[in-house]
């Protein structure tokens, strides 16, 4: 059987960014990609969403400087981000958190950004293999090495450590720390791998040149029924725009009034389809044009110009790091169907967890990423809960409320006072939501929860 010191299973940001930080600290790394085809790539990687884009502090957070980034990787400059309530709007040229990149973020295209890390991980030493399927993983705590990772074609590999990175649907995480959990529980009941509760949904489409705004990205909220529910236009390259959307799944359209939600019709049996509210949301905002207006790209995304993800969105859970496995990424439950955000939060966990494991230090592992992610989660957990059962004309009272207190810096807690009632109840309750998780108790699962 091969042997080495770190195997990673998944090869999207958080498992590239583990494998390159392992070889870079002298481990023996090898990365296990089944790998997928999309029509923007050359070959198969990972299947990851292409609803991609950075904030400027997103850079920090994972460790890698803006000038680092290739140009063919980035597509648009971002001057800000636009939130539209039904009636309201509120515009952000600054994300109110220091940073030492410039601008406010950027657009990227994903197959080359995750094909760019795939560089940079076998630049260092690692071996990233695409085309091999993992079926689970084996722990015998008194044996080194500790694991044993079973592949599909039979030929195995034994590893000290084992980094886990294969997204939000886990399909090889939950199996993996069924094996520390105290009897009669199982992830399945955590953080299940086969329950998706979010659907990501895009199109790449051609704008009429006189819409297409390459500094701005936009987001919708208060228009589809569904707190995580909003649609959005990211600019590519010009004239070309990502337009998607993301949403729960399984909700009751009988619940809602279909009159309250622009983007349903009184005539809906059921919550539309992506297409659906794609085409709707395109009708509303630019009613000058035609749908024919916004025809779509077919040699871009995964497959003709469009892409579906399933995504299991929940809160994060730390690492069985006295077994000598950490989880990454979405894989831990980092990946937040709120904000669409993940590859910051994947690429820093993972090169964490690589680092630590190719210095026999992997114990620290859930310190470490608390330290260097807990304020990002904390924020996206907090927002959520939030907003949870905010209705349309919530989402309008919020953005005008916001208007009022927004400075260059971003809201301010002794801006609530110029707010009147909204805006003490506004600044008060993120306060109150941040308090309630603080110390790490965003956590679902706990280090000490494992039988290790």
């Amino acid at each position: 059987m091969e042997h080495v010191d770190v195997a990673i299973v998944g090869g999207g940001p958080a498992g590239s960014s583990a494998a390159e930080a392992a070889a870079d600290h002298g481990a023996d790394a090898v990365l296990l990609e089944k790998g997928v085809p999309r029509a923007d790539r050359e070959g198969t990687g990972p299947d990851s969403t292409d609803a991609a884009g950075l904030l400027d502090y997103w850079f920090d957070i994972m460790g890698i400087p803006r000038s680092e980034f290739p140009e063919d990787v980035v597509l648009s400059e971002l001057d800000g981000a636009k939130f539209y309530g039904p009636s309201t709007e509120m515009t952000l040229t600054e994300t109110g958190i220091s940073s030492s990149a410039d601008g406010f973020g950027i657009t990227f295209h994903r197959a080359r950004f995750d094909d760019w890390l795939r560089e940079r991980a076998t630049e260092a030493g690692a071996d990233y293999r695409v085309g091999v399927s993992v079926t689970g993983v084996d722990t015998d705590l008194r044996s080194s090495p500790r694991h044993t990772v079973r592949l599909a074609n039979g030929e195995d590999i034994a590893a000290e450590y084992v980094i886990l990175a294969d997204g939000p649907q886990r399909t090889i995480t939950g199996g993996t720390l069924d094996q520390f959990l105290p009897a009669g529980q199982t992830m399945a009941d955590i953080m299940p791998s086969n329950k998706v509760n979010h659907i990501a949904y895009q199109e790449h489409r051609r704008m009429p040149e006189e819409l297409f705004t390459p500094e701005f990205i936009e987001f919708w909220w208060g228009i589809m029924p569904g707190h995580t529910a909003y649609p959005w236009i990211f600019p590519n390259d010009a004239p070309v725009a990502r337009i998607g959307l993301t949403m729960p799944i399984g909700l009751d359209i009988d619940a809602y009034d279909r009159s309250d939600w622009d983007l349903l019709r009184a005539s809906d049996d059921s919550i539309p389809q992506g297409r659906q509210y794609i085409e709707r949301l395109l009708e509303r905002e630019f009613q000058a044009y035609d749908l024919d207006d916004f025809p779509l790209v077919e040699d871009r995304g995964k497959s003709k110009g469009t892409e579906t993800y399933p995504i299991s969105s929940t809160r994060p859970i730390e690492s069985p790091v006295g077994a000598g496995i950490a989880v990454a990424g979405g894989a831990m439950g980092t990946t937040s169907a709120f904000h669409e955000g993940g590859d910051h939060v994947a690429v820093r966990t993972g090169r964490i967890a690589g680092r630590l494991a190719a210095n026999d230090r992997l114990e620290r592992y859930n310190d470490a990423w608390h330290d260097a992610i807990g304020d990002e989660i904390l924020r996206n957990v907090t927002f959520a809960d939030m907003v949870r059962d905010w209705r349309p004309n919530d989402w309008d009272r919020a953005f005008t409320t916001a208007n009022d207190l927004m400075d260059a810096r971003g809201i301010k807690a002794d801006a609530a006072l110029r707010g009147g009632f909204n805006g003490i109840k506004m600044v008060l309750g993120y306060k109150w939501g941040k308090f309630s998780y603080r110390n790490g108790k965003y956590v679902q699962l706990r280090e000490d929860d494992y039988a290790v």
